[in-house]
């Protein structure tokens, strides 16, 4: 595990990255940022969008600001299946070093998440600034990573399907003819089905016309 700790001259590289990729600077974006590098120095990955660009699978459990900002800094993507959402609501992401293979599709890494108490101690450093947002995105730049966030060293299952680059063979739903890609069928009384058609009362859409 490496010792070498991100220069602010390189906070200040990837917060212009993140503005850029999200179209605005947030406290949100700063958190991220701040959040992605901590992991990355934890689990030793010294350049995540170079030579070390294929050892991180980052899951995400929030769709905010933060999360366009832990892109930009891991090079995960939704894209490349190197970002994974779960929906948990949650200011938290967990990344997964693909070097740090426990056996049995187990691979270990670091969840970590936002403390709640950032926001008072935000409050406490700059009590002059009435802007909440600067005043966070201030604090969010100086405040030690202990101060910041919680960390879990943690193990995750993750099959070959869920890999970056997997190549999968596609099949076609029994019912609505589209296509699956990523071994998503179902099977139902011996016919492959796609989720919608096994479950329609589950759907995320309703088909008006």
């Amino acid at each position: 595990m490496t010792t070498e700790r991100i220069s602010p001259l390189d906070l200040d590289a990837l917060l212009q990255d993140a503005a850029v990729a999200h179209g605005h600077l947030c406290a949100g974006q700063v958190l991220g940022v701040r959040m992605a590098m901590h992991a990355c120095h934890l689990l030793g990955v010294e350049e995540p969008r170079g030579k070390d660009r294929k050892r991180l699978v980052t899951f995400v459990e929030i769709d905010r600001c933060a999360t366009d900002a832990i892109g930009v800094v891991t090079g995960c993507r939704l894209g490349k299946r190197a970002l994974k959402f779960v929906d948990w609501g949650k200011m938290a992401a967990t990344f997964i070093d693909l070097q740090r293979d426990a056996g049995e599709d187990v691979y270990g890494g670091v969840r970590i998440a936002a403390r709640e108490s950032s926001r008072d101690l935000a409050r406490e450093r700059f009590p002059e600034m009435t802007d909440k947002n600067q005043q966070q995105m201030r604090a969010y730049r100086e405040l030690s990573d202990d101060d910041l966030f919680t960390v879990e060293q943690v193990e995750v299952t993750l099959p070959p399907n869920e890999f970056p680059g997997f190549k999968s063979g596609r099949v076609a739903c029994a019912v609505c003819g589209e296509g699956i890609n990523y071994e998503r069928e179902v099977v139902v009384d011996g016919r492959v089905l796609c989720h919608g058609c096994a479950a329609p009362e589950s759907r995320y859409y309703r088909v008006v016309s």
